[in-house]
């Protein structure tokens, strides 16, 4: 539809650059399935949209025939896809394994996610950059780019000297089995109280920092436990969260210590550098300003010798795209963190650290409210931690199964609990438009309806009980002619074959709710079609044949939209 609507559009004197952002889905289904509003091309036609429309519509309809059926209501061009042409397109999914979605020329992206800090407990806040790094990482892979998962730890500073001694303190043995518990936050308060009250523990400290810096042997090996013990807790929240990561995307800021004086260096010999009361900083060219309203520098290192995080973050910079060449950075960081990114981007353009070839995007995301809209925290006022959590959500889960299908039992019942709680977490954060906030709810992230997880794997189940109950092979479904008679069917059919161009949409601006409203849409036609449409009892083979491909067709499409979200689709609740 889209060349032929150009060249009506370029024989009225409008470019493909004005009309391309506005055409998109009919805001009214009963109208089309596509539509352009012609308001904004009033003022460059100096004509009335009604009249603009109707001129459009005349002139694409008879080009489409057979396609698109074209109509003009109240300034708006509305197409609908013909019923022969919306068969056509359906059946070309059926063989097709990636049901359409392309695969693009690669770019290489390195994704920055997840980000706990070593000797610390990985918390509700973790989340929301865990599963929507996640999310954009399987994205990513699927649409054929090279991805580097980094996931950049807190595993270097100045909190490690009072870890370290109070490791020491402890000794190794008690230390390692503290830790192997899982309980980090309690050893790094025992480490911090003491450093609040304790002056020889404070020197004893300070001097295991300068250590540790200058590469000693044992205050590097009793760091490294720390870091183990950690990792070994991180695995085990990844593994019940269900995420890519593993021990070979650790990328930690220990990892970019020794490039700290070559950020220096470099932004020296670039030209940028400049003296501030004693530190080294720049002035990125945004016109930052402080509260008093002077210029904002980035501080790149402090009067006391110390780097900042700026320079840990430039550091990272020249890694990725020197060391892997990175076409692509992505920090997938709280709001909070904005200004930060975009000064640090620029000086990193400043510099020619990054090119024009180069984009650098900070995926930012809001915060876990509770019912108050204040930050998601426990009874105890305590930051919840995030293996709670989800331990909580399986065992929901599986109370809810109990009571839905209490024959499904032991083995089975538990994996399929653990797919519906974890699922639910993590699709109530994914379908949630990322850079808001939103309110933690156990209630409405478990229901089986509405915009939810359970919904959805409610809907993939059902239609996997069709094919086992009827007895019939699913891949017997991929050869049948379409026939979308009734408007339900016709709707699915319209829902499947957007799939993927909802899926280039959802990557394109870094957004997985994008695709949760797809999926829910999806869904949705689905229990509708299913409620008016007849499949095993319908009147005729043909039209049972038909029926069956687009219950296939739907699961799969449900079952590899969950997929790319990170989130499992059982085939029995």
């Amino acid at each position: 539809m889209g060349p032929a609507l150009g060249e009506v559009l370029s024989g009225m004197g409008i470019a493909d650059e004005v009309w391309t952002g506005l055409l998109g889905p009919a805001t009214v289904e009963e109208h089309g399935d596509l539509a352009l509003p012609c308001h904004r091309l009033a003022g460059t036609l100096h004509r009335q949209p009604n009249d603009i429309a109707d001129d459009i519509a005349a002139a694409l309809g008879p080009m489409l025939s057979g396609t698109a059926g074209v109509s003009a209501v109240s300034g708006f061009v509305n197409m609908r896809a013909d019923p022969s042409w919306l068969a056509a397109q359906v059946m070309a999914l059926l063989p097709d394994d990636r049901l359409g979605i392309a695969v693009e020329q690669a770019r290489t992206v390195a994704v920055d996610y997840s980000a706990p800090n070593v000797a610390k407990e990985m918390h509700v806040g973790h989340l929301r950059s865990t599963v929507i790094g996640d999310a954009i990482v399987r994205m990513l892979g699927h649409k054929g780019h090279t991805v580097y998962r980094e996931n950049h730890v807190g595993d270097w500073g100045t909190p490690f000297g009072m870890l370290i001694e109070h490791l020491l303190d402890l000794g190794e043995a008690n230390a390692a089995e503290e830790l192997s518990v899982g309980d980090l936050d309690a050893f790094y308060k025992q480490a911090r109280a003491k450093f609040n009250s304790d002056e020889a523990f404070v020197a004893r400290s300070r001097n295991r920092v300068v250590l540790l810096q200058g590469g000693d042997e044992e205050t590097l090996r009793l760091w490294r436990i720390l870091v183990d013990e950690s990792m070994r807790y991180f695995n085990e929240v990844y593994g019940m969260l269900g995420v890519l990561l593993t021990d070979d995307d650790i990328m930690g800021e220990s990892n970019y210590h020794h490039l700290l004086p070559v950020v220096v260096e470099r932004l020296q010999a670039s030209g940028v550098l400049e003296d501030s009361e004693g530190a080294k900083v720049v002035y990125p060219p945004g016109g930052w300003l402080n509260r008093e309203g002077e210029p904002m520098p980035v501080i790149i290192e402090k009067a006391d010798g110390g780097y900042n995080y700026a320079t840990t973050d430039l550091a990272c910079i020249i890694d990725r795209v020197e060391r892997l060449d990175c076409d692509d950075l992505l920090y997938v960081v709280g709001s909070p963190q904005i200004q930060h990114f975009e000064m640090v981007f620029q000086v990193a353009e400043q510099a020619g650290f990054m090119g024009e070839a180069h984009n650098a995007v900070h995926v930012n995301f809001g915060s876990v409210l509770d019912s108050d809209g204040k930050i998601l925290k426990s009874r105890e006022g305590e930051v919840i931690k995030l293996v709670d959590l989800l331990r909580e959500a399986t065992s929901r889960a599986e109370q809810a199964i109990a009571e839905k299908n209490p024959e499904l039992q032991g083995a089975q019942r538990e994996a399929v609990a653990r797919m519906i709680g974890i699922g639910a977490v993590k699709y109530a954060d994914l379908s949630t438009e990322r850079s808001k906030d939103y309110v933690f709810e156990w209630d409405r992230m478990l229901a089986f309806e509405g915009n939810t997880g359970p919904y959805l794997q409610y809907a993939h189940a059902r239609i996997c009980s069709i094919f086992r109950r009827s007895g019939i092979e699913r891949s017997s479904a991929r050869d049948a002619s379409i026939t979308p008679a009734q408007p339900e069917e016709a709707l699915l059919a319209r829902r499947l074959v957007n799939f993927a161009a909802v899926t280039d949409a959802t990557l394109a601006s870094y957004s997985p709710h994008t695709l949760c409203t797809y999926l829910h849409s999806l869904a949705s036609s689905f229990a509708s079609f299913y409620e008016v449409c007849p499949v095993i009892a319908a009147g005729d083979d043909a039209t049972r044949d038909s029926r069956l491909a687009l219950c296939d067709l739907t699961a799969r499409t449900i079952s590899t939209g969950l997929g790319l979200l990170g989130i499992e689709s059982p085939e029995q609740m």
